[in-house]
C-alpha cells in the first residue's frame, strides 16, 4: 500500500492511499465519468460520532471513476437548482419551491451506497434526490413548470416529485409526514424479505414532530429496516436549531435507537455512513443518521435567507465546506483530472441544463380532464369499463 499524497488543508478530504486489488465501483447517474477503477482509500474530513453504536471507519474505498462522477453529478444538481431559481423569478414555476443547493453531497453519497430496490422518501426539498434516483432533467423541469411530461404529469409540482420504478416515494409537503410512511415501506420490505431498506429523510425543522417518535417506536419494536436521515441544515424555515430544539444532537434523539452524526458536506462520508447504516438496519432494525449540512438558498423561494443569518456565514460555509469544491480539490491534488477538464465538465453541465429547460418550456400543459383523474370520489376521475374492466377513461363532472 503506497501513500500517494496528503492534503495540507484540514477542511479538505485528507488522505489518499492506492491499493492494488480490484474494486467494483458503485453506480451513479452520471454517464461521463472516467473508466479508472483503481481502488483509492480516502479518509473522511472529520470523524463520525456514534450514539449507542461504534462508528464506522473513516477510511472510505472509492475509485477515480466514482470521484469524477461525484463531481459531475453534484454539478448537475447545483446547476438545476440555480436554473429553477431563475425560472421561479420569471414566474414559469409557481407555488412553493424549495431548493437543495449546498446539500448535494447527501443525495449523491446516499445513492453511491444503495440500489434502486432500496426505498427513499423525503420532504418537499426533493428535486436533487429525484435526479439521484435516475430521473431526468427534462422530467424535473417539466414537473416544476406543471407540464404533462413531468415526473408526476405536471400535477405535483416542486414538492411532489415521484419515481415509483426507482423506489422513490416522493416529496411530501406536510412537515414530517413522510417519516411514518417511510417506516411503512420498511415494514413491507421486511415482510417480503427482499434485503432492501428505506431511507426516510427529514429536516431539523421536522425533528420535533411527534409522528417521528411514534413511527420510530413502532420501527424499533418490529426491527424494521428503516434508516431515518435528519438533513440538518441548521435552520427550520427561519428558526435556528438552537432556538427550536432543547437538544439539537438529532442523532441521539432516538434514545434506544442507535444514531450516527455525519459530515453531510463530505460525499464520501455520506457514502460510508449509508453503507454502514444499511448493513446495520438489515441485521438489527432502525438507525438514525444526522447529516450536518447547509442550504445556500432560503427555506423556499419566498425567503431571501438573509434575515436570520449573515451573508458572511453563508459565504464562510461556501469557502470552507462546499461539497463540490471539496471534490474538486481532491481531484486536482491527486491529478485525477486537470482544472481545465473540470471546467469543461461544468460547461457541458450548463448546456445540458439549458437544453432541458428549453425542452421543458415546449412541453404541453396537462389536458383539463386530468384535473379529475386519480381522484377517488364516486362519479369523478378514472372509470373502468369493458368486459375485462381494463379499459380506462376520464370522466368529467
Amino acid at each position: 500500500m503506497a501513500v500517494l499524497a496528503r492534503s495540507s488543508s484540514p477542511s479538505s478530504l485528507s488522505k489518499l492511499l492506492l491499493r492494488p486489488h480490484s474494486f467494483s465501483s458503485l453506480r451513479s447517474f452520471s454517464s461521463s465519468a472516467a473508466d479508472d477503477q483503481r481502488v483509492l482509500t480516502i479518509e473522511t474530513s472529520v470523524p463520525f460520532t456514534g450514539h449507542r453504536i461504534d462508528p464506522p471507519s473513516r477510511a472510505v474505498d472509492t475509485t477515480p471513476a466514482e470521484i469524477l462522477s461525484f463531481f459531475r453529478d453534484m454539478a448537475v444538481m447545483r446547476r438545476m437548482e440555480i436554473a429553477a431559481d431563475s425560472l421561479y423569478k420569471a414566474k414559469l414555476i409557481r407555488g412553493f419551491c424549495h431548493l437543495y443547493d449546498g446539500q448535494e453531497a447527501v443525495a449523491v453519497g446516499m445513492e453511491a451506497a444503495i440500489t434502486k430496490r432500496d426505498g427513499i422518501i423525503t420532504s418537499y426539498r426533493d428535486h436533487c434526490t429525484f435526479l439521484g434516483r435516475g430521473g431526468t432533467l427534462l422530467e424535473a423541469f417539466a414537473e416544476l413548470m406543471g407540464r404533462r411530461d413531468g415526473c408526476a404529469k405536471g400535477k405535483g409540482g416542486s414538492m411532489h416529485f415521484y419515481r415509483k420504478e426507482a423506489s422513490y416515494y416522493g416529496g411530501h409537503g406536510i412537515v414530517g409526514a413522510q417519516i411514518p410512511l417511510g417506516c411503512g415501506v420498511a415494514f413491507a420490505q421486511k415482510y417480503s424479505k427482499d434485503g432492501s431498506v428505506t431511507f426516510a429523510l427529514y429536516g431539523d425543522g421536522a425533528a420535533n414532530q411527534g409522528q417521528l417518535f411514534e413511527a420510530l417506536n413502532m420501527a424499533a419494536l418490529l426491527d424494521l429496516p428503516a434508516i431515518l436521515v435528519c438533513e440538518n441544515n441548521h435552520y427550520g424555515m427561519g428558526t435556528a436549531e438552537w432556538r427550536a430544539a432543547k437538544s439539537p444532537a438529532y442523532y441521539k434523539r432516538g434514545d434506544y435507537v442507535p444514531g450516527l452524526k455525519v459530515d453531510g458536506m463530505d460525499v464520501l462520508a455520506v457514502k460510508q455512513a449509508c453503507i454502514f447504516a444499511k448493513e446495520y438496519a438489515l441485521a438489527n432494525g432502525p438507525i438514525i443518521l444526522e447529516m450536518d449540512t447547509y442550504r445556500y438558498h432560503g427555506h423556499s423561494m419566498s425567503d431571501p435567507g438573509s434575515t436570520y443569518r449573515t451573508r458572511d456565514e453563508i459565504s464562510g460555509v461556501r469557502q470552507e465546506r462546499d461539497p463540490i469544491e471539496r471534490v474538486r480539490k481532491l481531484i486536482l491534488s491527486h491529478e485525477l483530472a486537470s482544472a481545465s477538464e473540470l471546467k469543461d465538465i461544468e460547461k457541458e453541465v450548463r448546456k445540458e441544463v439549458d437544453d432541458a429547460v428549453a425542452q421543458a418550456k415546449e412541453c404541453p400543459m396537462p389536458d383539463p380532464s386530468e384535473l379529475f383523474s386519480n381522484v377517488y370520489v364516486k362519479g369523478f376521475g378514472a372509470e373502468t369499463f369493458g368486459p375485462d374492466r381494463k379499459e380506462v377513461r376520464s370522466v368529467l363532472p
